[in-house]
């Protein structure tokens, strides 16, 4: 994305392109090779949290004029990112699974989480979204 272009969608988003990249990557790479006996822990805690950050995101785009609506998302979105570090880091230090592509993975979602924290500033400055209903002058 060229910068000062404007955002067509969240698909233009560069966190939300990689924090989608690196979901997929972690449930196609990672998640097969954890032993079965976490399958209702590790498992579960990384597949949840890894699939909500580029959700969470999503969403939160879709109310960038409602501060309200969405910070809530957006701080959502980080706490999903910085647990999913954790639970990768769990998976390299404790597994050893894939140490090479856990560490960029962590790098990833550490980068996304800042990320978030510079949109969430980036999006303070929107003004309220007129609607139809305000600009009427009937």
């Amino acid at each position: 994305m060229e910068k000062n272009k404007p955002y067509g969608s969240f698909y233009d988003l560069e966190v939300y392109r990689n924090t989608y990249e690196a979901s997929v990557t972690v449930i196609k790479t990672i998640v097969p090779k954890l032993p079965k006996e976490e399958k209702f822990d590790l498992v579960d805690q990384l597949r949840r949290s890894v699939k909500a950050v580029p959700r969470l995101i999503a969403e939160a785009y879709s109310k960038r004029f409602q501060r309200k609506g969405y910070q809530s998302l957006l701080d959502d979105a980080t706490e999903e990112s910085n647990e999913s570090m954790v639970s990768l880091s769990h998976v390299k230090d404790i597994y050893t699974i894939e140490p090479i592509l856990c560490t960029k993975l962590i790098d990833t979602y550490d980068k996304a989480s800042r990320q978030l924290q510079k949109l969430a500033l980036a999006w303070a400055g929107f003004k309220q979204r007129k609607t139809k209903d305000d600009t009427d002058t009937d």
